[in-house]
């Protein structure tokens, strides 16, 4: 079964962290490029920072320094996790993993997990 499950998400006060995961089933994701994007009430879904099948990373300006993503691989699944740091109310939003999987780019992505950052 080809799919991404998030989990992670919750209620964190200012200046908390925040793990989020991401299990993707299937083997066609041993290759894939994977992502985390956001999308806040009204607006439109962000980049937040990606994972190349190389392992370079690449982030959303407003989360550097403070998130980081990263992988763990074994023969039946991959999991996605994106550590959040420093949170901010702005980073209020669902957070949704994605993979780039094949030459041809098809999108895959999770049913997204919200994170509020509240007082």
């Amino acid at each position: 079964q080809v799919q991404l499950v998030e989990s992670g998400g919750g209620l964190v006060q200012p200046g908390g962290s925040l793990r989020l995961s991401c299990a993707a089933s299937g083997s066609i994701f041993r290759r894939a490029a994977m992502g985390w994007y956001r999308q806040g009430t009204g607006k439109q879904r962000e980049l937040v920072a990606t994972l190349t099948t190389g392992d370079s990373t690449n982030y959303a300006d407003a989360v550097k320094g403070r998130f980081t993503i990263s992988i763990s691989r074994d023969n039946a699944k991959n999991t996605v996790y994106l550590q959040m740091n420093s949170l901010k109310a702005e980073d209020t939003a669902v957070y949704y993993c994605n993979a780039v999987v094949g030459a041809g780019g098809i999108n895959y992505w999770g049913q997204g997990t919200q994170v509020t950052v509240s007082s």
